[in-house]
């Protein structure tokens, strides 16, 4: 079986910067790390190669400092990782990204299962995914805790808050994965030493051959009006008296001074 994992490098940190032009993140300098959510997806992708046999291939989409992340990938055990890069994708929401996504996998040409996290934890949107599959005419299912494979039969179990729904389909098909799904392995010592020789390929716009007007900021129709940081709040103030009553008559004075409580009942 023959699968392809997208996977995300996200900033790993509170810090994050914002571009008051672009309404977008600052990536440049900040740590970062594989997208928790696709180290899922890339853990059952391992299971089901080690149960079937196949390759598996992982696909990102971002600057130069990705092949960071899927070098990690390769430690875990991906056969081949693609970095899909050029100053043309920039700024690109989940629209042109999926898009952008979408065309390097018909690139890759013989896929028969796409695993994906179900979301990543900058963005939130769970939307990539799905929309890859659109772009390439797929059925999708989301939301997946359990995965089995029956020659081209694929059953899985959805994740619902008090439920699961099982359901069947056929491949080639697309999966977003949930964390509870399994845990992802640590890299093996061999792993790592076959992921410091090995060369990860750049697949740029010219090499997609993709229209540069659906690309990046040009081609994505989500417009940020307004993205800020949102002010730092301050630390509260504990009462300690030994007398609960004298506690309650300074909560209250203090609530009177901040103009929250007026007075009356409570």
């Amino acid at each position: 079986m023959d699968i392809v994992v997208c996977v995300k490098q996200v900033p790993d940190t509170a810090e994050i910067k914002l571009d008051p032009t672009t309404n977008t993140l600052i990536r440049h300098g900040l740590p970062s790390i594989v997208n928790p959510f696709d180290k899922n997806a890339l853990e059952a992708a391992l299971i089901l190669k080690e149960k079937l046999g196949g390759k598996v291939t992982v696909l990102s989409m971002g600057p130069p400092q990705a092949k960071n992340a899927l070098k990690e990938c390769l430690t875990m055990g991906a056969d081949e990782a693609v970095l899909v890069s050029d100053p043309a994708f920039a700024g690109a929401d989940t629209f042109a990204t999926s898009y952008t996504l979408a065309a390097a996998i018909k690139k890759i040409a013989t896929v028969d299962l796409i695993v994906c996290g179900k979301q990543s934890i900058d963005g939130d949107t769970a939307q990539v995914g799905p929309e890859i599959a659109e772009h390439l005419g797929l059925p999708q299912i989301t939301y997946v805790a359990k995965i089995d494979v029956n020659g081209n039969t694929v059953t899985v179990e959805r994740e619902h808050e008090d439920s699961y729904e099982i359901i069947e389909a056929k491949t080639p098909l697309l999966l977003t994965v949930v964390r509870s799904i399994n845990e992802p392995r640590m890299p093996s010592i061999k792993n790592i030493m076959k992921a410091s020789r090995q060369e990860i390929p750049t697949w740029t716009l010219n090499d997609l051959g993709i229209d540069p007007e659906r690309t990046g900021l040009k081609g994505s129709p989500t417009q940020v009006r307004k993205i800020f940081t949102p002010p730092l709040r301050t630390g509260g103030q504990i009462i300690r008296q030994s007398s609960s009553q004298t506690a309650v008559t300074m909560l209250i004075q203090k609530l009177k001074e901040a103009k929250i409580f007026s007075g009356g009942l409570l």
